[in-house]
């Protein structure tokens, strides 16, 4: 079977968030390691070269492939913010409304900064998504 490629790391990420180039991108994603550290009570870790993640839980599907993901996460490429949260559909609906400028792709919420969204919904759908991925993969 294929090993995962994208693992939790002993680099470090304050090295990889200095590397940003772009200093407001650069300073929102210090930002998010705040928030979302505060919120999970996880220290940030990176996965693969480019993942902030914090805590981590183990999946197996049916088809055998396994392997760890972090419960939340958020990486900050060229053209935007990409924020790992796993919001149930009713989740989805109810806070997306509430959350300020983004766009959705299959698995990931994308902001261009910060300042466009509101963090006291961000926080709540933090804490959401943290519940969801325990309560669907349980230690």
């Amino acid at each position: 079977m294929a090993k995962n490629k994208t693992t939790q790391t002993d680099d470090s990420v304050t090295a990889f968030l200095n590397s940003v180039a772009d200093e407001a991108k650069r300073n929102d994603a210090f930002r998010l390691v705040e928030l979302m550290q505060s919120q999970t009570g996880f220290e940030p870790r990176l996965w693969g070269a480019s993942i902030v993640g914090f805590g981590s839980y183990h999946y197996r599907y049916d088809s055998g492939h396994e392997g760890d993901a972090p419960l939340v996460g958020f990486s900050p490429r060229k053209d935007a913010i990409s924020l790992y949260l796993a919001l149930n559909a009713e989740q989805r609906d109810e806070l997306l409304p509430k959350f300020g400028k983004h766009k959705t792709g299959k698995g990931c919420i994308y902001i261009k900064k910060l300042a466009d969204v509101n963090t006291g919904v961000f926080y709540e759908m933090i804490g959401a998504s943290v519940e969801n991925m325990k309560n669907r993969y349980p230690a």
